[in-house]
């Protein structure tokens, strides 16, 4: 599995309130949510972001409350994948669970930049930024957490079994 996009790229401790404001929680559906995504910390990323492009961020990306919302607004916003230093355990595991890719990777989130073009391939791990003619190593997931992602999620995963 592989993703190629244009970089959003944010800070440490991106938080989910940012990523979806607490006011669109009565919102269920994605495409709604979708609407509002990153729109505190980012106004103009719902009106430039494209499927498949790609969130770098930090440190600390996702802490905060955990609802589900926020990645489901990431995923269904078309945003391919999600590279960060770190992610708060509660989103790292929602994400997993609606299907959103996200890798760790300290050198991607310190050295790719806003605007950037990157590559990524899901099975090794290796995220290619092509605008800088460099690869990094990022934690690639185990072949079950594949699985999920490549499914869309847990749900649609464990419907197929």
């Amino acid at each position: 599995m592989k993703a190629k996009g244009s970089v959003f790229k944010y800070g440490d401790n991106v938080d989910t309130d940012v990523i979806i404001p607490a006011r669109y929680l009565n919102a269920t559906e994605g495409a709604e949510l979708a609407k509002h995504c990153m729109e505190d910390i980012d106004k103009e990323f719902i009106h430039r972001v494209k499927d498949g492009d790609i969130i770098v961020a930090k440190k600390n990306f996702g802490c905060g409350s955990s609802r589900e919302h926020a990645p489901l607004a990431i995923k269904c916003a078309g945003v391919s994948c999600v590279i960060a230093e770190t992610f708060a355990r509660i989103f790292y595991r929602n994400a997993i669970n609606i299907g959103l890719p996200i890798i760790e990777c300290r050198e991607a989130s310190e050295k790719i930049q806003d605007g950037d073009q990157v590559e990524i391939d899901f099975d090794s791990g290796v995220i290619t930024n092509v605008t800088r003619g460099e690869s990094y190593q990022g934690q690639a997931f185990p072949p079950f957490m594949q699985n999920i992602i490549t499914a869309g999620g847990l749900v649609n995963y464990i419907n197929a079994k």
